[in-house]
C-alpha cells in the first residue's frame, strides 16, 4: 500500500501531476490528423460526445478506485473483486508498460529534433533526409536511453518529484501550446483552417467511422482507462474528491487537444493549403518529423516556432512517460520490493525492452497497433470491476464520499454499462478493420497491422497472468498483512 506520508501536496500540484499524465503526444501529433482526417467540425460533436461517454466516467472510475484501494492496479482489483481477478488488474498495468517500452522512443524522437532545431540541423536538411539520418544511423536507440533516464530521474525523487517536475513542465507546455496557437491563427488564410475544424457537417455525422474515430482518440489521449489515474490516485490526500477531479482532467486535456488542432490546422491551410489533404493524411510521424518542419520553414521566425514545437512535444511526452515508469513501480512495489529496486528493474527493463523499437525495425508499428487496441480490454476490465461489484453501492462507497464538492447520480451507472459495450465494439471494430484476405498475412506475429499479432500476443500474457494470478494475488495480500514490510516501505518512500 502507498505510505501516507507520500501524497501530493495540494490540489493543484495533484491535479498538474493528473494533466502532465493524460496530456502526451497523441494530443498534439495524432488529434490535428484523425480530426482534419474526419470531417473537422464534424469530429469534434462526436469526440465531445466520448469525453462524457467514455473519458470523463473512466476518469471518476479510477479516482476513485485508487483513491479507496490504496493500490496499484493488481492490489486494487484483489480489493474490489477478489483474489481471483488479480490478472485482470495485471493486464492493466501491463499493457500501459507495453506502452511505455516503446513511449520512450517517441520521446526521444522529440528531443533529437528539439536539438536538431537549435543546432539548425532542421531544417538546415530535408525533414525526410534528417528522419532517415537519425534512425539508419542508430540515434533513435540513443535517445530512448535518454528519454528513459529523464523519466526515472524524475520518478525516482518519489510522488515529491513528479508533482515537482508537473509544476514546471504542465505550465510551460500550456503557454508554449498557446502562444503557438495564437500565432497560427494570426497568420493569412488562417480562418479557412478555423472554420474547418469548427463547422460540422451534420449529415456527415450518419458516418458510423467518425464516430469510432472519436471514441478511439478519447481512448488514446485522455489516459482514462490506462491504470495511470489510479496510480496517481494512491497518492490523494483523504479529502480531495474524485468527481470534480475527473473533469477537470478530462476538459484540460480534450482543451489542449483542441489547442494543437488550431495550430496544426491553422498552418497547414495558410502556408500549403494546397497540400492540405496529403498533410493531414501523414501518419503521425510523417505529420510531425517531416511536415511540421516544412510548415515552419515558410513562415517568419520559423525556426524558433518550430523548436517551441517540439520542445513542447518533449514536455508533452515527459510527462507521460513518468506516469508509466511510477505505475510500473507501484506494481513492483506492491508486491515486495523496495522503491529503488523497483525503479531501477523498470528502467532496465524499459531501456531493453525498448531497443526493437528504437532500432526501426518495424516493431515499433506492431507495438502501437496490439496495445492500442489492448487499451480497449484494459477499459473493459475496469467497467467489469465496477460492474460485478454493484456499480450503485460501488459509486456510493468510493466517489460519493463525505466532503464530495460534486454529487455523482445514476448517469454514472449507466455510462459505465456504455463504456462496456463501448470497448468491445471498439476492439472488434478494429480486429475487423485489420482483416486481411490473405490468410498467412494474418497470421503473423510482428506485422504492424493484422489480427493474428494481436490475438497472438493477447493470448501469451493472457496465459501468463492467468497462471501466475494466485501468486500476485498472495504476494500483495501478504504486503498488506505485513506490518514490517510495510514499515520499511513507509521508511523507503517517506525518506
Amino acid at each position: 500500500m502507498a505510505s501516507k506520508s507520500e501524497v501530493f501536496s495540494s490540489r493543484w500540484g495533484m491535479l498538474l501531476a493528473m494533466l502532465g499524465m493524460a496530456v502526451g503526444t497523441g494530443n498534439i501529433w495524432r488529434f490535428p490528423r484523425i480530426a482534419a482526417s474526419n470531417g473537422g467540425g464534424s469530429f469534434l460533436v462526436a469526440w465531445v460526445v466520448f469525453l462524457l461517454a467514455w473519458s470523463v466516467p473512466l476518469l471518476i472510475l479510477e479516482f476513485g478506485m485508487g483513491k479507496g484501494t490504496r493500490s496499484g492496479a493488481i492490489g486494487a482489483f484483489v480489493k474490489t473483486l477478489g483474489p481471483k481477478f488479480a490478472w485482470m488488474g495485471a493486464w492493466i498495468a501491463f499493457v500501459a508498460t507495453a506502452i511505455m517500452f516503446y513511449y520512450s522512443v517517441v520521446m526521444g524522437w522529440t528531443i533529437r529534433f528539439f536539438v536538431g532545431t537549435l543546432t539548425g540541423e532542421v531544417p538546415g536538411t530535408t525533414p525526410s533526409a534528417f528522419w532517415d539520418s537519425f534512425h539508419s544511423t542508430g540515434g533513435a536507440l540513443i535517445t530512448h536511453v535518454v528519454a528513459m533516464l529523464m523519466g526515472l530521474f524524475v520518478v525516482s525523487r518519489g510522488v515529491k518529484g513528479i508533482e515537482t517536475a508537473a509544476k514546471f513542465l504542465i505550465p510551460s507546455l500550456i503557454i508554449l501550446v498557446m502562444v503557438l496557437a495564437v500565432r497560427a491563427v494570426t497568420l493569412p488564410g488562417a480562418s479557412a483552417g478555423l472554420e474547418f475544424l469548427f463547422t460540422p457537417d451534420w449529415a456527415a455525422l450518419a458516418n458510423y467511422e467518425i464516430w469510432i474515430q472519436a471514441l478511439t482518440q478519447n481512448a488514446w489521449d485522455t489516459g482514462a482507462g490506462w491504470g495511470l489515474v489510479l496510480t496517481y490516485a494512491l497518492y490523494m490526500r483523504a479529502d480531495e474528491d474524485t468527481a470534480l477531479n475527473a473533469f477537470v482532467i478530462g476538459f484540460g486535456n480534450n482543451s489542449m487537444s483542441l489547442l494543437a488542432g488550431i495550430m496544426v490546422l491553422c498552418t497547414v491551410f495558410s502556408v500549403m493549403p494546397e497540400a492540405a489533404s496529403e498533410i493531414v493524411g501523414a501518419t503521425n510521424e510523417g505529420l510531425t518529423f517531416i511536415w511540421v518542419p516544412q510548415l515552419f520553414q515558410q513562415i517568419p521566425g520559423g525556426r524558433v516556432l518550430q523548436g517551441l514545437f517540439f520542445l513542447a512535444l518533449v514536455f508533452a511526452a515527459w510527462t507521460s512517460l513518468v506516469a508509466m515508469i511510477e505505475l510500473a513501480s507501484r506494481i513492483l512495489i506492491d508486491l515486495g520490493m523496495a522503491r529503488s529496486r523497483a525503479i531501477m528493474a523498470v528502467g532496465l527493463a524499459g531501456i531493453l525492452f525498448g531497443i526493437p523499437s528504437a532500432l526501426n525495425l518495424g516493431i515499433f508499428q506492431n507495438q502501437d497497433w496490439v496495445w492500442g487496441v489492448g487499451l480497449m480490454l484494459s477499459g473493459f476490465f475496469f467497467a467489469f470491476a465496477v460492474l460485478r461489484y454493484g456499480v450503485t453501492k460501488w459509486r456510493e462507497k468510493f466517489i460519493n464520499q463525505e466532503g464530495s464538492d460534486i454529487h455523482i447520480g445514476a448517469w454514472w451507472d449507466w455510462a459505465m454499462r456504455l463504456v462496456a459495450v463501448e470497448a468491445v465494439v471498439l476492439a472488434l471494430w478494429w480486429l475487423w478493420e485489420a482483416r486481411s484476405d490473405d490468410v498467412a498475412a494474418t497470421w503473423t506475429l510482428f506485422s504492424s497491422y493484422n489480427v493474428g499479432t494481436v490475438l497472438i500476443q493477447f493470448v501469451i500474457v493472457v496465459v501468463i497472468l492467468r497462471l501466475a494470478n494466485n501468486w500476485l494475488a498472495k504476494t500483495v495480500q501478504a504486503r498488506w498483512q505485513s506490518p514490517t514490510s510495510a514499515m520499511l516501505n513507509s521508511s523507503e518512500e517517506g525518506s
